[in-house]
């Protein structure tokens, strides 16, 4: 991988493009955005969850996902340094291939990806790790004050927002240091149970086993969804071009090399049939690793933890909203911004009454499992995409990944989005009711396009 010019030198930076959003990220800021958007949800709470589909082994969905992670990680890198707007993969499907019906369904597919993650994320926080302090409100009813409070954080500015990421993401990292001390500690005092780092679910071999490892990747994949919400950022992040290839690939690689060492852990402690069972499986790892820790403190990092996760969610999603207006594919009042506070305020407000609603369908691993089918989908399209827009010119210098990378990653992403990848027949339903919805949206706004003259 290397930084290239995409025209003859003399090469410049790109403008700094009018825009009405307010330039706030810097480059430090931005590498713990991103790693506070990976992290989260998807390693505090679907753990048990991999774990119950491929058995012991529970390190190796996570090491597979971390591969594909950066292999998508370098398209979307090459293509924000490119195109550094807000709309994301619904901007680079436009670009490379012109079909307004395929962008919006794209655009559809990454907004409601946010949405159900975000989703997850409230369900998270109101399950278990939440009851280990109290039982009596339903958990439905704190899932939904969850969404409306993270949605006037929104409100108040990005600035609030990520300053608030920082401080939740520094918070998680710590529950997760937690989890490598205590498993230090483990391997040091002969605790444990290495045997089990080398046991499947699936018995025997072949197809039984293919699909269960491909099965718990895809599920384990959510937990690596995040960065892709970075590049939404572009137009309020200072300098976007020489910032963002250090900040999603540091990003990926902190994250992924956590992953790892934390499934280790777990399955080196716990039982994957207890890991299974459970809506909070660190906090299994917690009580389990011969470590007096108090398992309330670590439930407290991990309802932050989760927090943070929807906050970043519901952030990107109203930031798409932003974008898909100004490129038109949305109504251009889903553009509007907040005057004193310069916040997308129309967006903001239709995600998170979106993500009052998704509450309601699933359970954490049916919502996780729906966000990561349909990010693979659309990382499918954007890897194919960074290969058509190479004949794109742009006058600036911007980062370029080797051919080879954009074409794994497409490939590994069909496969995980496939039957092959053995994942409820729900998730697949789900995800068609969404599109089938996002169509009646397009055909909607068609009409109101025409009714207005605007074509």
């Amino acid at each position: 991988m290397s930084t290239s010019a995409a025209t003859p030198p003399p090469a410049s930076a790109p403008p700094d493009d009018e825009t009405p959003l307010k330039r706030a990220l810097g480059p430090k800021l931005l590498i713990l955005f991103v790693i506070g958007d990976i992290l989260g949800t998807g390693i505090y709470a679907t753990t048990g969850k991999v774990a119950g589909k491929v058995g012991g082994a529970l390190w190796l969905p996570f090491a597979i996902g971390f591969v594909v992670a950066i292999l998508t990680a370098a398209s979307y890198v090459e293509l924000v340094g490119k195109y550094p707007k807000a709309a994301g993969a619904a901007l680079y499907t436009q670009k490379a291939f012109k079909v307004p019906f395929f962008t919006f369904i794209v655009a559809f597919m990454v907004m409601c990806s946010g949405l159900s993650s975000a989703s997850a994320a409230a369900r998270a926080f109101s399950g278990d790790y939440l009851a280990e302090f109290t039982d009596a409100v339903p958990p439905t009813l704190i899932a939904i004050l969850f969404i409306l409070a993270l949605a006037a954080l929104n409100l108040r500015g990005v600035s609030e927002s990520v300053k608030t990421n920082v401080v939740l993401t520094l918070v998680e990292l710590t529950g997760l240091t937690v989890i490598l001390v205590i498993g230090a500690y483990a391997v040091m005092t002969g605790g444990g149970e290495p045997s089990r780092l080398g046991e499947f679910e699936a018995s025997g071999t072949g197809y039984a086993l293919l699909t269960s490892v491909l099965g718990a990747t895809a599920l384990g994949f959510f937990a690596f969804v995040g960065f892709e919400d970075s590049v939404n950022m572009a137009e309020e992040t200072k300098d976007p071009h020489r910032t963002f290839p250090k900040a999603i690939f540091i990003g990926v690689a902190v994250t992924g090399t956590i992953y790892v060492l934390v499934a280790l852990i777990s399955s080196l402690l716990v039982d994957y049939t207890v890991l299974e069972k459970s809506s909070g499986p660190l906090l299994e790892v917690v009580k389990a690793g011969g470590v007096d820790f108090p398992p309330r403190l670590f439930a407290l990092i991990a309802l932050f933890a989760v927090t943070n996760s929807a906050l970043i969610n519901i952030m990107m999603a109203s930031r798409l909203c932003y974008g898909m207006a100004n490129e038109r594919i949305l109504p251009r009042g889903m553009g509007r911004v907040l005057a004193r506070r310069r916040t997308p305020v129309v967006g903001i407000v239709f995600v998170s009454l979106l993500a009052v609603g998704l509450v309601s369908t699933g359970e954490i691993e049916g919502l996780g499992d729906t966000t990561a089918f349909l990010l693979l989908c659309v990382f499918a399209v954007v890897n194919v995409a960074v290969l058509v827009l190479r004949k794109d010119r742009v006058e600036h210098e911007h980062f370029r990944t080797p051919t080879v990378l954009p074409v794994l990653g497409a490939i590994t992403a069909i496969i995980l989005a496939s039957p092959l990848a053995d994942r409820p027949a729900d998730v697949y339903i789900r995800a068609g009711v969404l599109l089938l919805i996002g169509i009646g949206l397009w055909g909607l706004n068609k009409v109101v396009i025409k009714a207005r003259g605007e074509e």
